[in-house]
């Protein structure tokens, strides 16, 4: 069976195929996929490699069209999405044709969670992914145990001190805050199960370019089993199905994977708004459960910088893509950042305007998902923008004079490593 789409598939040369390569997609992989490396992503900020590759993909598109660029790349079929209508059909259309679970995902994603969602496909997929949903309360602005939830906030971020807050205070609150939401109190300290995660996940920026190292995996797993099996119920853990077929500790390592990049999300919407005093005091005074003024800032961030770097679909069948046939196992790579700040879909491109997020839980424009979209959309979407909204509600309220010591101006960098981000307070 054949999957037609109107947009017309161009193969680039080799020229250009390298230019893109080396502006584009060489900068992403070496600031890390999986586990961001601070010292590359601050050299991107600096040389704003983002931008620039983003430009380099407007000339492309000028040059070929709209459609998406096939690369000259020997022995496999790869093409790069600038176009938000397709963009929008390979989203739509996950899992089938389009799987979330490419040959370079389920790589670099088998050093840690061998048997997450992202790395399953089939009937195993459609188990865990059902699983997930029920745990994460997908689809539920307020996920159940959303009382206990602030609560764990609250009480870390009311532990907070000093007369600054810079990254290296702020990643040790916010991972306390995770794994006692992820997996309980009796996870609060447990700074060793942190630290095994991030090993792995630094090997997964490797994909298959590095062996699997299955004993530190296998201490990490049971580690996690742990917490799984003794979970109270006010965790999300503790929501799990236990259903064997879900493997269900199996989910849980994705979860503290992904709230990790939530932490910087949270960062960088707290420097946002430390360098806008009326967006800052209007977010400080922000009322009720859903937060929403607060949540608005959030997604914003999430689209200014994308925790997910590209979006990868591969094709599970033959496509005829206007008039192009793309073969079974075509690669689909969507750079996120160039498609959220598309000046010509998206008024405002490099400016902080949360405003366009408010009324609405979806942003008007279909070039941007910062939490992808469709059917594969994230799970845990709902959960973790009430943790990230509640994170930046809690600081801003114990800290109401929040400033940024550097403040963030448009137009605002294309890279923007969250690591260097200090604020202060007065009062």
């Amino acid at each position: 069976m054949v999957t037609r789409v109107r947009s017309a598939a161009v193969r680039i040369g080799v020229v250009d195929t390298l230019r893109c390569a080396i502006g584009v997609l060489v900068p992403m992989l070496a600031q890390g996929v999986i586990r961001r490396r601070p010292r590359i992503v601050r050299l991107a900020q600096r040389f704003d490699l983002d931008r620039r590759g983003a430009e380099l993909l407007h000339r492309l598109r000028y040059r070929h069209g709209s459609g998406p660029l096939r690369l000259a790349v020997p022995g496999r079929s790869v093409a790069v999405v600038l176009d938000a209508a397709d963009a929008e059909r390979l989203l739509t259309g996950s899992p089938d044709p389009f799987a979330p679970a490419t040959t370079e995902k389920v790589a670099a994603l088998r050093h840690f969670q061998p048997h997450g969602v992202l790395a399953s496909r089939g009937p195993a997929r459609a188990v865990r992914r059902a699983a997930n949903e029920r745990a994460l309360d997908a689809g539920r602005a307020m996920h159940h145990a959303a009382d206990a939830i602030v609560t764990k906030i609250r009480d870390e971020v009311a532990a907070l001190d000093g007369d600054a807050l810079d990254w290296p205070c702020f990643a040790p609150t916010f991972d306390r805050i995770i794994r006692r939401v992820v997996l309980g109190d009796a996870a609060r300290g447990d700074t060793d199960l942190t630290s095994e995660l991030n090993h792995l996940r630094s090997a997964a920026n490797w994909a298959y370019l590095r062996p699997r190292d299955e004993r530190r995996r296998a201490r990490f797993q049971n580690r996690v089993d742990g917490y799984v099996a003794r979970a109270d119920p006010e965790s999300l853990a503790g929501a799990l199905p236990r259903d064997p077929a879900s493997d269900p500790a199996g989910q849980v390592p994705h979860w503290l994977f992904a709230f990790d990049a939530a932490g910087i999300t949270a960062f960088r919407a707290l420097a946002l708004l430390g360098s806008d005093p009326a967006r800052r005091a209007r977010a400080a005074a922000d009322a009720g459960p859903l937060l929403p003024y607060v949540r608005a800032c959030v997604l914003d961030t999430v689209r200014l910088w994308p925790t997910t770097l590209v979006v990868l679909r591969e094709s599970t069948r033959d496509t005829d893509w206007g008039g192009t046939l793309l073969r079974r196992g075509t690669t689909f790579v969507i750079p996120s950042a160039f498609h959220h700040r598309d000046p010509t879909a998206t008024p405002h491109a490099d400016e902080f305007v949360p405003e366009e997020w408010t009324g609405a839980d979806v942003h008007p424009r279909r070039s941007v998902f910062p939490f992808s979209a469709g059917p594969a959309v994230c799970p845990g979407r709902d959960v973790v923008l009430l943790t990230v909204s509640t994170v930046v509600s809690a600081v801003l309220r114990r800290f109401p004079d929040l400033r940024a010591v550097d403040p963030l101006r448009p137009p605002l960098p294309g890279t923007l490593d969250h690591t260097s981000l200090r604020m202060v307070w007065h009062g």
